[in-house]
């Protein structure tokens, strides 16, 4: 009898891969698939998977909702998030997951770790466990910034979000920096992660599209405490950065 697995993710590219990585495995079959929290709650009843492997950043109900409403009984849940900090991770396993898997993820890899939970193997419980701990302060900071990239929208799997991330911790570390945007902050964001300026500059840029396309523009306003835009314009990079930035620096980073 084939093990059965439900994905939840948002990213239908990764959703495609992992379908077409499980069509052909003789000991494996995917039993649902779905793209956001409300359709995973429903699907789960009728789908009965063995394991869930299930994503935290997706639109409507998170993954930490999912797993709060979840009835799991005897289904094992495999979180396979891009959120890598001790918060999100401790939360996740509280809430009930089994294991604790970074993006991005091998499926050949992916399959080891369901073989793993479903053998009651000694396996590490998260593979976050063994990571060196931050300090408070930058923890602190990490998550902060992820809430407010909940907030808008903008998902952790996009290039966007690593680099948008980087650049608002420059901003912060230095203000002055948003005056040189495309002579400092693009090359030093591109120079840590090994990419070009212009690639940054284009993925930040995407990151915000997909935020403003989602129609979250009510929680951006929100979050700022001021009307700042409407669903006809959208802020540049720069303002982007300097706003989420300024935040932070308000209160006291």
């Amino acid at each position: 009898m084939k093990t059965r697995i439900m994905l939840v993710d948002d990213n239908e590219e990764l959703l495609g891969s992992l379908k077409s990585f499980f069509a052909t495995d003789d000991a494996m079959e995917i039993v649902g698939v779905a793209t956001d929290g409300e359709k995973a709650l429903e699907l789960f009843e009728t789908a009965r998977p063995d394991v869930l492997v299930l994503d935290l950043v997706m639109p409507g109900i998170d993954g930490f909702e999912v797993m709060e409403r979840l009835d799991k009984r005897d289904c094992k849940i495999l979180v396979l998030s891009a959120l890598s900090q001790d918060a999100f991770v401790t939360k996740a396993m509280n809430l009930g997951a089994d294991y604790y898997m970074r993006k991005p993820a091998n499926p050949d890899t992916l399959r080891k770790r369901i073989t793993e939970l479903l053998s009651a193997r000694s396996a590490p419980a998260s593979e976050e466990k063994t990571a060196k701990p931050r300090q408070i302060k930058n923890r602190s900071l990490e998550e902060k910034i992820t809430n407010i990239f909940i907030t808008v929208g903008i998902p952790a799997h996009i290039k966007g979000y690593q680099f948008l991330r980087e650049a608002i911790k420059l901003a912060i570390d230095n203000p002055d920096i948003i005056n040189s945007i495309t002579k400092k902050l693009y090359p030093e964001v591109a120079e840590k992660f090994d990419t070009s300026p212009s690639k940054v500059e284009r993925a930040i840029r995407h990151a915000i599209e997909v935020a403003w396309n989602r129609g979250k523009i009510e929680n951006i306003n929100s979050l700022f405490g001021v009307r700042v835009y409407n669903h006809n314009e959208k802020p540049t990079n720069g303002e982007f950065i300097a706003l989420v930035a300024d935040k932070m620096l308000l209160e006291s980073v």
